[in-house]
C-alpha cells in the first residue's frame, strides 16, 4: 500500500475518534472544536495558495491559463456541490445540547451522514494526491483533515445515538461518513495512478487547491464561528498557518520536502 493512500486512511479514521467521544458523553468544550477547525482551515489555506498551486504553476509545460482554471473549477465545483447538500450544524446535534424534535432526529442524523459522506469524499481526494506529489505537504494536508474530521465524527454519532439509542450504530454511520474520504483516496489511486502525465498530475492539484480553499473559507471557519462565537476564529487559522509554515521552513532546512 502506497504512503498517500495510508495517509488518507489515517486522516478518514480520524472520524472515529470522534465518534467515540459522541457515544461516551465527553465531547471536548465548544472552544476547542471552534479553535481545532479554525487551525484545519490555516493549515489549509496556507498550504493551498502558497505551496500546491504555484508547484503546479510551476510544472514544465503547464499554461498559467489551465493551472488557474484548474483552481476556479475546484472552487466552483466545491461551492456547486456545495449548496446541493443538506446543512445541519453539529452545535445543534449533538446530544446534551439544543433539543432536535425526536420524531425529526432519525431523518436529520441521516442526512447529516449524507451531507458530511459527500463533503468528505473530495477530501480524500485532495489528501492522496497531494500526497503523491509532495510528501511533506501530503503530511500537512492529513492533519488538517485529521483534525476536523473529529469535530464531524462527533456531530454524526451524536444525533445517531440520540435517535436509535445504540452506540454500536453511532460508531458504524459516523464511520460511513469517515469511509467517504478513504474511498475517494482509493479511487484518485486507481484513476490517477496511471495518468503519470506531470501536467495533468499538476491541474489535479490545482483543482484540490481550490477546492481546499473552498472548504477552509466557506465551511471550517463559519463553522467554527457558529460553535464558539464567543471567540475569533482568525486566531486558531493564523496559529494554523503559522505551525504549517514554521514547519515547512524546519523540513526544508532539513533537506526534506
Amino acid at each position: 500500500m502506497s504512503v498517500p493512500l495510508i495517509l488518507t486512511l489515517l486522516a478518514g479514521a480520524a472520524t472515529f475518534i470522534g465518534a467515540l467521544l459522541g457515544v461516551l458523553s465527553q465531547k471536548p468544550s465548544n472552544r476547542l472544536l471552534a479553535f481545532s477547525l479554525g487551525f484545519a482551515a490555516g493549515i489549509m489555506l496556507l498550504i493551498s495558495l502558497m505551496e500546491m498551486l504555484p508547484a503546479a504553476l510551476a510544472t514544465e509545460n503547464m499554461s498559467p491559463v489551465l493551472g488557474y482554471g484548474m483552481f476556479i473549477i475546484g472552487l466552483l465545483g466545491y461551492f456547486g456541490l456545495d449548496r446541493m447538500l443538506p446543512h445541519a450544524h453539529p452545535q445543534d446535534l449533538m446530544h446534551g445540547e439544543k433539543a432536535v424534535m425526536p420524531r425529526n432526529l432519525r431523518r436529520t442524523a441521516v442526512l447529516l451522514t449524507l451531507g458530511i459522506s459527500l463533503h468528505n469524499f473530495p477530501e480524500g481526494i485532495a489528501t492522496f494526491v497531494t500526497a503523491s506529489n509532495n510528501l511533506e505537504l501530503g503530511i500537512g494536508i492529513a492533519f488538517a483533515v485529521a483534525l476536523h474530521n473529529i469535530p464531524e465524527g462527533l456531530a454524526v454519532a451524536g444525533p445517531v445515538y440520540a435517535a436509535t439509542g445504540s452506540r454500536r450504530k453511532a460508531v458504524f454511520w459516523a464511520g460511513v461518513s469517515g469511509m467517504a474520504e478513504i474511498l475517494g483516496g482509493v479511487l484518485a489511486w486507481l484513476i490517477l495512478g496511471s495518468l503519470v502525465s506531470p501536467v495533468v498530475m499538476a491541474a489535479v492539484m490545482a483543482a484540490v487547491a481550490g477546492i481546499m480553499v473552498a472548504l477552509s473559507v466557506d465551511e471550517l471557519m463559519p463553522l467554527a464561528k457558529e460553535i464558539d462565537p464567543h471567540n475569533n476564529p482568525s486566531y486558531g487559522v493564523l496559529c494554523g498557518m503559522s505551525v504549517m509554515g514554521m514547519s515547512l521552513v524546519a523540513l526544508q532546512s532539513m533537506g526534506i520536502g
